[in-house]
């Protein structure tokens, strides 16, 4: 019966005729409510697995009285107060999980070394304390132990290399500090270790890869020091190694990889030095190689261009030397090359036309010569070519114009000559061009204006002539460039302003109406210069009379209409954030009622078309609101430092003690929600709304992965969602929004917790199953996870989160009723077309993933990128499926699309940095 969306309590009284059950599996369903106490009344039963449920309440103490059960999963439920002791005496138990309950903190129960025929024991997540008790060696049959993602603390005791069973340890996440124990050579089944994220230091143990099974190696984000032992190339099963981010130092061995299987290998940001091993790739399956920030120097082995298995290879930062190996250049799985910051030398080679997949190749600030090759115009995936500070020499080949996918192209501080290219209308991703420092000539390219998303330009400092197109008005820049160029004529009337005065220095040629530009330009003849003013008065006297009248008209039939805005135009102080063709007085001339078109809690938001003929739009925060300077503080304060396509551009800010202003982009659609359930709403096909989706999850993901601090939102719902002209999607209104270096490590209180009805994330509703331990949960980004996955279903289902419609039911509940007991096709909206249907059960996944009631058991919002992206339906496995196998579930997430699931360890399917999605 597991995973068939049932969501009814389980009754005592429905178990009572069962007597001769022995096999009981309900997980995986939406099942709520206590446990039973009659579960324990039969007589029979050996396997009781209730997990991926909504169970609630404490364990019963009835479940002390098992006397045959072997299994017992509770795991990823709703649990609370302390792990029971009582369950120490069923001494019938194999395996036991209770993992990702929100567990009262205590210790590990000491009644649990009572379980000798424990096989298996899972307690992640379970918000245990204290030390590991030395009485776990008792445990002698156990083969996995999973104590990890708690706040344990203390050494990690000798005795449990007594635990002569084991094959998987997992201590990560923890607080466990001291030196890693010698001994654990003698578990002849070990096969993974997993100890970081911890406080351990010293060195690494002598006999740590004497294990002889040993297949898998985590130990990073500690504070290990010494050399890496030269154990580790004796070892023959060692596949993947993580010790990345400790304080390791010395030379790696220089038979690492002879002997075993590497598949996966993080040495990254620590102290070490020497060559790298030049057999580290011989067993011919490395796919990762990650050495970043260490001081490796000597040349890069000729046999990594031999090893055509790699898919990543980060060998930045260190002190190599000598040219890269020609097949390094040309591997066909590699999708990210990063060789920056060392003393690299030698030409990019032709080779190159043979990394079919490389999306990122990264080789700045380095010595290489000669030319690009023409042979990078067939990178069909190439998302991002850094180069800058080389000594690279020619002219741009013509072939970049054939990558469409390029966002990112960095050739600064080189000796590139010859003329911009032309036809580059392709690059429609494209976000910057750095260009600065060479030696280019000829015309800045107009096709350059049309690029719909490019926001850095820098050519300055080269011999660029010419006058500047009018078509750069069309984009919006956050840094623009051109100075020190040989530009000439006029300025375009949006660049003719004091904002991009240094945008311009020092190209003498230059006129406009900025003197500085154009110091000491005079007309020659006087007569000519008379000339000229007397038609000019002329016309000015004409165009006065004119206007005025007209002005008059306006002003009377506006202070006829509209409520007059008494708003002063003098002692406003500005705070930009990009390049501003706009003054003050534009952007208080257009605050009046016929521009309003919308109205919050703290002001209004205003329309402003301005002179220049671009629209912004206008929040007025009026500070007589007792929580107005708080919401602008906080909505300058993050969105001011962001800069991301999916997230709503702010302009500048304008302050008076009275007023303030925040002048965002215009968007002309409007919310997600007027478009979906407002009056005047839109009709939008099913592709339509999966590009909506897809935008909002990659500005969470800037927000929750590329910040530092990350960010919380705080707020996400469909009202909060602005659609631009293409309906493209940008996450606004900032208001509420936090770092988590400002709220990760102090308790939130409920009152404070931000949020719309329908979208907040069900931790934080008191009344709920969660009400005994919501005032101790930390605000992090789980609750925008979940709000998301709301705004999903919405775009799915059509309807409100809320709403009479729903049966009484959130959108959610009213989601997961309906799949269980009509099916798939009866949540759709019946406005979207069937022949997406595949599609469309993806997402629904997705969103039913995103909003697990669990908070542990939402994915980050990096890997709902990655599923929405590439998870195709079949492939697509949610914290919902069945988990079988030996190795608990690592919650791990993958760069490989067919890895992107929760799933058991499995050595295929690891990452740099094996991001958990409860981090």
């Amino acid at each position: 019966m597991a995973g068939n969306y049932l969501n009814d309590s389980l009754l005592s009284s429905s178990l009572m005729p069962c007597l001769a059950l022995k096999y009981l599996d309900l997980s995986q369903n939406l099942l709520v409510g206590p446990l039973p106490d009659a579960l324990a009344d039969l007589p029979s039963l050996h396997h009781l697995d209730l997990s991926f449920n909504n169970f609630s309440g404490r364990i019963p103490d009835s479940f002390g009285r098992f006397q045959q059960l072997e299994v017992l999963s509770l795991q990823s439920n709703l649990l609370y107060g302390m792990i029971p002791s009582f369950l120490g005496n069923i001494s019938t138990l194999r395996q036991l999980n209770l993992a990702y309950n929100p567990f009262t903190p205590g210790p590990i129960p000491p009644s649990i070394s009572n379980l000798t025929s424990l096989q298996v024991m899972w307690l992640a997540g379970c918000h245990l304390v204290g030390p590991i008790p030395p009485s776990i060696s008792q445990l002698s049959n156990l083969t996995s132990l999973d104590i990890s993602t708690n706040t344990l603390s203390g050494p990690i005791p000798d005795s449990l290399t007594l635990l002569s069973s084991l094959v998987q340890l997992e201590l990560y996440m923890n607080s466990l500090s001291g030196s890693i124990p010698q001994g654990f050579s003698k578990l002849s089944h070990l096969q993974r270790i997993d100890m970081s994220n911890n406080h351990l230091e010293g060195p690494l143990p002598d006999d740590l890869f004497d294990v002889p099974k040993l297949e898998s190696l985590h130990l990073y984000y500690n504070k290990l020091t010494g050399p890496i032992p030269a154990s580790i190339a004796r070892s023959k099963s060692l596949v993947d190694i993580f010790l990345f981010s400790n304080q390791l130092n010395g030379s790696l061995p220089a038979d690492l990889g002879k002997n075993s299987p590497l598949t996966l290998l993080d040495l990254s940001t620590n102290s070490l030095s020497g060559s790298i091993p030049p057999g580290i790739c011989d067993h011919g399956v490395l796919r990762e190689l990650l050495l970043i920030n260490n001081l490796l120097s000597g040349p890069i082995p000729k046999g990594l261009a031999r090893c055509r298995t790699l898919t990543r290879v980060r060998l930045a930062n260190n002190h190599l030397t000598g040219e890269v190996p020609d097949g390094l250049w040309g591997l066909p799985h590699v999708s990210l090359l990063e060789l920056s910051g060392n003393l690299l030398s030698g030409s990019i080679s032709p080779d190159i036309s043979s990394a079919a997949n490389l999306s990122n190749l990264v080789i700045s600030d380095n010595q290489f010569t000669g030319p690009i090759p023409s042979e990078i115009g067939t990178l069909s995936k190439l998302y991002q070519f850094s180069a800058a500070n080389n000594q690279l020499t020619g002219p741009l080949p013509a072939s970049l114009c054939d990558l469409y996918e390029l966002s990112q192209l960095d050739l600064c501080n080189n000796s590139l000559s010859g003329q911009l290219l032309r036809g580059i209308n392709s690059w429609f991703r494209l976000t910057e061009i750095n260009l600065a420092h060479n030696s280019f000539t000829g015309g800045i390219p107009p096709e350059l204006g049309s690029l719909p998303v490019l926001n850095y330009l820098d050519l300055s400092s080269n011999s660029l002539s010419g006058e500047v197109p009018t078509q750069l008005q069309n984009l919006h820049l956050d840094q623009f460039n051109v100075s020190d160029n040989r530009l000439t004529g006029p300025l375009p009337p949006l660049f003719a302003t004091d904002a991009y005065h240094d945008s311009f220095l020092g190209n003498p040629g230059l006129c406009d109406d900025l003197p500085h530009l154009c110091p000491g330009t005079q007309v020659s003849s006087h007569n000519h210069k008379g000339t000229i003013w007397f038609l000019l008065s002329i016309f000015i006297l004409s165009a006065f009379g004119l206007i005025s009248g007209i002005g008059l008209f306006c002003w009377r039939y506006r202070r006829f209409k509209n409520e007059k805005l008494n708003i002063e135009k003098f002692g406003w102080s500005l705070t930009p954030f990009h390049k501003l063709g706009f003054s003050e007085c534009e952007i208080l001339d257009c605050l009046f009622e016929d521009n309003l078109v919308g109205v919050g809690a703290f002001g209004k938001v205003y329309k402003a078309v301005l002179r220049n003929g671009q629209t912004v739009a206008v929040k007025r925060l009026h500070g007589a609101h007792p929580d107005a300077d708080g919401s602008f503080e906080a909505e300058v304060t993050t969105l001011g430092k962001i800069r991301h396509k999916n997230i709503l551009k702010l302009w500048c800010c304008y302050a008076r003690k009275d007023c303030k202003l925040l002048v965002y982009e215009y968007m002309q659609n409007g919310s997600l929600w007027d478009v979906l359930h407002g009056c005047n709403g839109k009709l939008l096909d099913w592709p339509t709304r999966y590009k909506i989706a897809l935008d909002v999850a990659e500005g969470l993901s800037y927000l929750h992965h590329d910040c530092v601090p990350t960010i919380v939102h705080r707020d996400v719902k469909s009202n909060n969602i602005l659609l631009n002209a293409e309906f493209g999607a940008c996450v606004a209104d900032f208001g509420v929004a936090k770092s988590v270096h400002a709220i990760g490590l102090r308790l939130e209180p409920m009152s404070s917790v931000a949020g719309s009805c329908g979208y907040i994330a069900p931790e934080y509703l008191s009344g709920h199953a969660f009400a005994e331990y919501a005032y101790t949960l930390r605000v992090n980004e789980k609750s925008d996870v979940y709000s998301f996955g709301v705004v999903i279903l919405e775009l799915l289902t059509g309807r409100k989160p809320v709403g009479s419609e729903l049966d009484d039911k959130d959108l959610v509940k009213w989601v997961s009723a309906t799949v269980s007991e009509k099916g798939l096709d009866h949540v759709f909206d019946p406005k979207l077309e069937m022949k997406f249907r595949e599609e469309m059960e993806k997402v629904l996944k997705i969103g039913l993933l995103c909003t697990s009631l669990i908070p542990i058991n939402r994915p980050s919002m990096r890997w709902v990128v990655k599923m929405l992206k590439e998870g195709p339906a079949t492939e697509l496995k949610s914290n919902l499926e069945k988990r079988n196998g030996k190795f608990s579930p690592h919650f791990q997430e993958s760069s490989d699309p067919k890895c992107i699931t929760l799933t058991h360890f499995n050595s295929n399917c690891s990452t740099e940095v094996n991001e958990f999605l409860f981090v």
